[in-house]
């Protein structure tokens, strides 16, 4: 499926960079975009929710200053726990931001207001049953969270669940899990996928708003290191062994949370992410902390590189 043209604008790479809470911030979603990839921020990173209106002006303005900047992308959570979802999603739409992806609950309310001003919608998935019903909701794209993605991430391999989606939908899809390096966006593409969908990689960088402990700890760390628990948030999601332990708990015996004590975006939640830090299992590939301009260069290089080595192959 070809990339819609309003999100294809300036792409250097076919990377959607994802919304990482507290992480993702107007530095890092510039130098992003800047860089000729599609960068996002969750809307909730913006404390307090005055200060989205003063995000997304600041981005608006310097984005549209560089003729070469990508276009960019705020995530809403569609949950009760987000008092701020009416508040934020009004913003979005003043401001007419060119994605808005959602997670959790089908965006039914949230895709007949993007759709008015032009804008697109893409959808979080950890399933065939999510994919179905966000498509009844009418998105535009689809973002498979798979096995060995950060945060919240689901539990089938991407080999599956891009199969068996391509199987009913050809329209844009994203791909999430332990992309970290331009041969993996290469496979992505290969497997069937149009956008890879990038976050722990970009933790590592001078612009991510992460503490240098949680950007050492993603240098130091490997795919063993990583826990999968819903413990948290009351959703299953992948955290650094590390710090939980920093946080006085045990990785291997954490208890198990009724989903039902779900939480996203209150106090309690914000502090769960600033001491608990999620990142995928392709931590293990990364090894330096760089500018996201220099990553995004390595990227395209290693991108080229792979392509190359594999339209020489003689299979």
């Amino acid at each position: 499926m070809p990339i819609p043209a309003a999100l294809g604008k300036n792409l250097t790479l076919p990377v959607i960079c994802a919304p990482m809470f507290i992480v993702s911030n107007p530095d890092l979603v510039i130098a992003q975009c800047k860089a000729g990839l599609i960068g996002s921020f969750p809307a909730l990173n913006a404390r307090p929710q005055e200060a989205l209106d003063e995000w997304l002006s600041r981005i608006k303005s310097e984005l549209a200053a560089d003729p070469k900047a990508a276009p960019f992308a705020v995530n809403q959570i569609i949950h009760p726990s987000n008092e701020r979802l009416a508040h934020d999603m009004a913003l979005c739409v003043q401001h007419e931001v060119p994605l808005v992806i959602t997670s959790l609950s089908a965006p039914t309310q949230i895709v007949p207001a993007v759709h008015a001003y032009g804008g697109k919608v893409f959808h979080d998935v950890i399933s065939i049953r999510h994919a179905e019903k966000a498509l009844e909701a009418g998105v535009d794209g689809l973002i498979l969270v798979c096995a060995g993605a950060g945060g919240h991430a689901g539990m089938l391999s991407p080999f599956a669940l891009v199969g068996e989606i391509r199987r009913f939908y050809d329209g844009p899809l994203a791909l999430s899990g332990s992309i970290t390096n331009g041969q993996a966006i290469l496979a992505a593409q290969a497997m069937g996928a149009d956008f890879s969908y990038i976050g722990t990689r970009f933790i590592a960088t001078r612009e991510a708003n992460a503490v240098a402990a949680y950007k050492q700890a993603i240098i130091d760390s490997a795919a063993k290191d990583v826990v999968y628990t819903p413990y948290f948030t009351g959703v299953h999601g992948n955290y650094l062994a590390k710090s939980i332990l920093a946080a006085g708990l045990d990785p291997a015996n954490l208890p198990e949370r009724d989903k039902h004590s779900m939480n996203f975006g209150g106090a309690t939640a914000a502090k769960a992410w600033k001491d608990i830090w999620g990142a995928g299992q392709g931590v293990g590939t990364i090894d330096e902390i760089m500018s996201t301009a220099d990553l995004a260069a390595r990227l395209r290089q290693e991108y080229r590189a792979a392509k190359a080595a594999l339209c020489s192959n003689s299979f």
